[in-house]
């Protein structure tokens, strides 16, 4: 693919969303132009004139492009996405078009994993029922020991990663010194045994899910994870496992998930997404005692944009000396 020079090149940044830190900062519009003085750089904070700056647009930085929007586009030959899933721009025109797609998929990793960790640990330790008591402020040793499921230890509990990109290696690399066994499965089921214990396909994830202590989704949003625990996949866990999910809502059944919270036929969910959001003040997944929910927080960081424009850079870098670009997804998979 030709490459122009950054003198012939215009980079359009544009990013609007009601949640401020998804929103970049105009130091990273800044830290671009100073590399690159002789390109030309848009930075719009809002969407009300992307269709003006799109038709000779080079490179475009940014969550999203509509189908009518990418038609606009013309000159456009790198999209380089702020998030890591990239399922908003899997349509027909983009993937049959010969634009280079990238992502922001590692940016993220380090504060999910310890996000995880944390949902790990209060899962484990009944954190969610004791701020409930002290919430009522009551002194309940008692109550919480005499729960069906008492607090227990994460050494020796088996933690099943359904996908171990970025995430799911650095979620790895935190709790094996806890002492848990680690399990994967992943596409292809190829081990990694420095970070694994067992690694299975994704064409045997019903033989991992029935022994799993802890269960966390971490895959990719593509038509083969769309709802991927449904109702018969939910009733494989044991009754004593928990399930995380900080992927996105639609890799489970919502419905189903509920149904089978309210039976109680597994011990808990610890939920950062759901299929929509914001979940609805009527889900009744907000009143399951079984249930503890953060907002979609689990990639929060005060270093996101650090990151965000340090891979930029780099793939800036890389595009105009004609190298290979980080992160470029494969849009035959979607990932």
């Amino acid at each position: 693919m030709n490459r122009p020079p950054p003198a012939d090149t215009k980079l359009l940044l544009c990013v609007w969303h009601s949640f401020t830190l998804w929103r970049p900062p105009a130091d990273v519009a800044v830290h671009i132009r100073r590399r690159w003085p002789e390109m030309n750089v848009v930075h719009l904070p809002t969407y009300d004139h992307l269709e003006r700056e799109l038709p000779d647009t080079g490179i475009f930085v940014g969550f999203s492009l509509r189908p009518n929007q990418f038609s606009l586009a013309r000159k456009l030959k790198w999209i380089h996405a702020t998030a890591a899933g990239v399922g908003q721009l899997m349509f027909p025109a983009l993937r049959n078009s010969g634009v280079v797609l990238t992502n922001a998929r590692g940016i993220h990793s380090i504060p999910m994993a310890e996000h995880i960790l944390g949902m790990l640990i209060a899962l484990a330790r009944h954190f969610p029922a004791a701020l409930r008591y002290q919430l009522k402020r009551h002194w309940a040793q008692q109550e919480i020991w005499d729960l069906p499921l008492r607090p227990r230890e994460l050494h020796s509990q088996i933690l099943l990663l359904v996908g171990f990109g970025a995430i799911g290696r650095e979620l790895a690399r935190r709790v094996r010194p806890l002492g848990m066994k680690i399990w994967t499965v992943t596409r292809t089921g190829q081990p990694d045994p420095s970070l694994a214990d067992r690694a299975f396909p994704a064409s045997h994830l019903d033989e991992a899910l029935p022994q799993a202590d802890f269960v966390v989704l971490a895959a990719p949003e593509t038509p083969e994870t769309h709802h991927l625990l449904d109702a018969r996949r939910l009733a494989l866990l044991k009754p004593t496992a928990f399930l995380i999910n900080v992927a996105r809502g639609t890799l489970i059944d919502e419905p189903a998930l509920v149904a089978a919270l309210q039976r109680r036929s597994f011990a808990g969910a610890a939920l950062d997404v759901a299929e929509n959001e914001p979940l609805p003040p009527d889900s009744p997944l907000w009143s399951l005692d079984n249930v503890f929910i953060t907002p979609h927080i689990s990639a929060v960081s005060e270093y996101l944009w650090d990151r965000q424009t340090d891979l930029l850079l780099e793939n800036l870098d890389r595009w105009f000396s004609g190298r290979e670009l980080l992160n470029q997804v494969d849009l035959t998979r979607g990932y």
